[in-house]
């Protein structure tokens, strides 16, 4: 396969999404595990050190733009697909088997991501850019370092109600992305025995579950004070 046909062939966009995806998700282990530092309820102590060992070492900084540039490929290419499906079903079936064909979720991809790039936007608004490019907040570790207070800027950003909605909301279509994208990715790489494929489709409900309600319980431990 030339490098022409991975992005343009429907197998090479297909394996692209799936290599892709995998970073992706790769990215929300680490993403999530930093984020649940906030409940060690410490002031953001262990947050603001895990955060800031992310943001100025050189390694975790080269994968950031990896992860842009993979970023930016998963959606361009899920458009595409999503397109040429459309454009592919231009004529109904006869009979609409609806989720016995297959789930809502995994036939709403398209609408899924866009939901989850409108919130992606928003997310990288609130916290992304002033951490980079703003002014951001100082505050001393327990060693004595100074650092970006991205703690605080959380406790101010999720004292507001309609922006938790908007977070929790996003972290719901994150939940209907994965139970489809995290099968669909593994499958696609290459992983045919239906032992392991069994073994993924659970991993795959088990590890979108627990990502998003994670997700979904910061905003909402900070708007009710669950951590301080």
């Amino acid at each position: 396969m030339t490098w022409k046909q991975v992005f343009t062939s429907s197998i090479g966009q297909k394996i692209t999404m799936a290599l892709t995806g995998i970073s992706l998700i790769l990215f929300l282990v680490v993403h999530v595990s930093v984020n649940a530092c906030i409940w060690f309820n410490d002031g953001g102590q262990i947050f603001n050190g895990a955060a800031n060992f992310l943001g100025e070492n050189a390694v975790p900084r080269i994968l950031e733009v990896g992860l842009f540039l993979f970023l930016i490929l998963h959606i361009v290419q899920g458009l595409v697909l999503e397109a040429q499906n459309r454009s592919r079903r231009g004529v109904g079936y006869a009979i609409d088997y609806g989720n016995r064909g297959s789930t809502w979720y995994s036939r709403s991809m398209g609408l899924l991501g866009t939901l989850l790039l409108l919130f992606l936007i928003i997310h990288l608004i609130d916290f992304w850019i002033p951490s980079r490019f703003g002014v951001m907040p100082e505050t001393t570790l327990a060693d004595g370092k100074q650092v970006h207070n991205l703690y605080s800027l959380m406790q101010i950003r999720f004292q507001q109600g309609w922006i938790v909605i908007i977070y929790v909301l996003g972290c719901i279509s994150l939940l209907y992305h994965l139970l489809h994208g995290f099968y669909s990715a593994f499958k696609t790489a290459g992983v045919y025995n239906k032992r392991y494929l069994i073994l993924i489709r659970w991993a795959g409900y088990l590890f979108s579950i627990i990502v998003s309600l994670g997700f979904a319980m910061m905003p909402v431990s900070f708007y009710f004070g669950w951590v301080k």
